[in-house]
């Protein structure tokens, strides 16, 4: 199968009419639902919707590649599209994208496909072949120019075939080595782009490389042991797992697949002077990190905590989702509906992990895989005494920091009985020693705590609840998906989570839908304090708002701080203050507008939103300054 069986004519746009990162993306979903190459366009759109969540596939030089894999997808295909204005696609080097790609593979793509794909994915990487794609104006033009580069690029790796078949002179000086593995959360197109990217920069710098891909399809060209131990220095350009403990005591140098793309010269350029840490493997662990920077004690704490609550997320939504609609089911049809019964058992089972799998994570984090049986025991411990979430917390970090001096105690065994640690002494002694601690010390002591923190919190007055709703709402807005925001969304699902009780979630909901819902407002309504290009992403801030997703604030934010993070706190921590003061109750810990109707009180949790969208809006839009016209243009 060549390119031009799936770079179709008939799909090609060649004058794109969308001026925005979604407007372009729609359109070009829109040809392939006219063609027949999906059959469900939300399900294809969320697919690349989430793709561009991880990290934006606008690649930079003006090539953007957006690609999903789902199940929408009826056969393998790609868009080829032209902008001459260009479009702001929140590329990797803040330049406008001209050239577009968009990739669909079915959910059981085979290998060819995903072979052909790559082959795309890899031409792309010529400034010459991209310099010819933009002056192509007709798709017989395009797939012609894809038609001649796949048939150089065929006649040059048969002759490096041949070259390295043939025998090497003596005299021939050695050159350096290096290894790479490349990876993305898809496997389709950057795993392959930053692979091409590696091997050019290398050719050019007169360096050997072997690159292993960790594709959708699989691992392909996979490392040698021969070969990882000539090497002079490990490249990992991935955004996903892939596995270390076969690289111990080598120099690795661990970086992102888009720095694979772009920055190809200097990962090359440390791997063979070997500047990279030496990577050490015991037993379970693995240790290497490229920064030369310490991480603070505050840093890594959250970094291990938001671990933890990274890994529970889905079972607080989908279990708290499905308890609060088993809520609507016992009122319409009674508490002995099969409904109500089934739905309350589903979102129960979610539930009942939530905690264990809190604390697992957090440990694992700290102490990689030994740590997360202590750390998941400890979690159910926490549950069965009462502790609550806070117990839960405490008994993950406690795991996982028994399970690094356990490490350090059995350090000096045999080596011998290395398989012995992992499959023995860690399980059997980090399981004991956080099950005593919890059961006769941690146990005992957070149930007191966790009593007396909801009966205190029961037992609030009007006014103080109102202090608590504005204060959890407006850190909500602090730093819109930071410590702050975590530190307000985790204590309030501990609440929800122990209690039941969603009066905290409707004060943290209202508090992270504000940020983008008035930035939103605030470009419609102050359009000359806006840039062209902030005007067009005010509508898909708000739709960010409404489903609760505060993160579309941020870049605002990043432009002007003062104003816009100290007007959405306004805002949000009205909000929240008003919906304690009205007693407004969301039984579901995400959703935004889609789990209104969950709410015992929809109505007013609506107005405390609107009251506290329009504050901010307001305050954003007399606040800021307006731009000079050609500024705003």
């Amino acid at each position: 199968m060549k390119i031009n069986d799936i770079l179709l004519k008939e799909l090609m746009i060649m004058d794109l009419q969308g001026t925005t990162k979604e407007g372009v993306i729609d359109e070009m979903i829109a040809s392939f639902s006219a063609n027949g190459i999906i059959n469900d366009v939300a399900v294809y759109k969320e697919g690349i919707m989430k793709r561009e969540s991880q990290t934006s596939t606008g690649l930079g030089d003006g090539i953007a590649m957006p690609h999903a894999k789902n199940k929408a997808v009826n056969k393998a295909a790609v868009v080829f599209a032209k902008s001459a204005a260009g479009v702001d696609y929140a590329s990797l080097d803040g330049q406008p994208a001209h050239l577009f790609f968009m990739i669909a593979a079915p959910e059981g793509a085979n290998n060819v496909h995903l072979e052909v794909l790559a082959s795309l994915s890899r031409l792309l990487i010529n400034p010459d072949f991209i310099a010819s794609l933009k002056k192509a104006e007709t798709p017989e033009e395009v797939q012609a120019l894809f038609a001649a580069a796949e048939a150089a690029r065929e006649a040059k790796e048969q002759a490096e075939a041949a070259a390295k078949a043939a025998p090497v002179a003596a005299t021939e000086t050695k050159r350096p080595f290096v290894i790479a593995v490349t990876a993305c959360p898809t496997g389709i197109a950057h795993t392959y782009m930053a692979e091409d990217s590696l091997k050019q920069m290398a050719e050019k710098m007169g360096v050997d490389i072997r690159v292993e891909t960790n594709g959708s399809d699989g691992v392909k060209n996979a490392l040698t042991a021969d070969e990882i131990r000539r090497a002079d220095g490990v490249i990992v350009a991935a955004d996903k797992k892939v596995e270390m403990a076969r690289f111990n005591g080598k120099h690795v140098l661990q970086r992102p697949v888009a720095d694979g793309i772009n920055k190809a010269e200097e990962l090359i350029t440390k791997a063979m002077r070997q500047e990279a840490p030496i990577l050490n493997v015991k037993g379970d662990e693995v240790a290497a990190s490229d920064s030369d920077e310490k991480q603070s004690i505050i840093g890594k704490v959250y970094k291990d905590l938001m671990n933890g609550i990274s890994h529970m997320l889905p079972f607080v939504v989908g279990g708290g989702i499905l308890i609060a609609i088993s809520f609507l089911f016992e009122t319409s049809f009674g508490a002995e509906s099969p409904l109500f019964i089934s739905f309350m058992a589903i979102g129960g089972a979610a539930f009942s992990f939530l905690i264990p799998i809190l604390a697992g994570y957090i440990a694992m984090s700290i102490a990689d895989r030994p740590g997360l049986l202590p750390g998941m025991a400890g979690g159910y411990l926490a549950v069965q005494a009462n502790a609550g979430f806070l117990g839960g917390l405490i008994a993950g970090f406690m795991a996982g920091y028994i399970m690094v001096y356990l490490k350090k105690a059995f350090k000096g065994l045999p080596r011998a009985l290395d398989g012995l640690k992992t499959i023995l002494l860690y399980p059997v002694f980090g399981l004991l020693i956080t099950g005593l601690l919890m059961y006769f010390l941690i146990g005992p002591v957070f149930s007191n705590i966790n009593t007396a923190m909801i009966t205190f919190l029961e037992n609030l007055g009007t006014g103080n609840a109102v202090v608590l709703g504005a204060v959890l709402g407006g850190m909500m807005a602090i730093d819109m998906g930071g410590p702050f925001n975590k530190a307000a969304y985790a204590f309030s699902i501990g609440i929800f989570t122990d209690t039941g009780d969603g009066k905290l979630m409707a004060a943290v909901m209202a508090g992270g839908m504000i940020p983008p819902l008035a930035i939103g407002i605030a470009t419609l309504l102050f359009k000359n304090k806006f840039t062209d290009i902030e005007q067009k992403s005010g509508l898909s801030n708000i739709l960010l708002g409404l489903s609760f997703i505060t993160e579309g604030a941020i870049p605002f934010a990043a432009a002007d701080p003062m104003r816009v993070i100290t007007s959405s706190i306004l805002g949000s921590a009205i909000a929240g203050g008003l919906t304690q003061l009205w007693g407004v109750s969301i039984p579901a810990p995400h959703g935004g507008l889609f789990v209104i109707t969950l709410a015992n009180r929809p109505l007013m949790f609506l107005l405390a939103l609107l009251i506290g969208t329009v504050v901010s809006a307001f305050t954003l839009g007399v606040w800021k300054k307006a731009k000079p016209q050609e500024a705003a243009k």
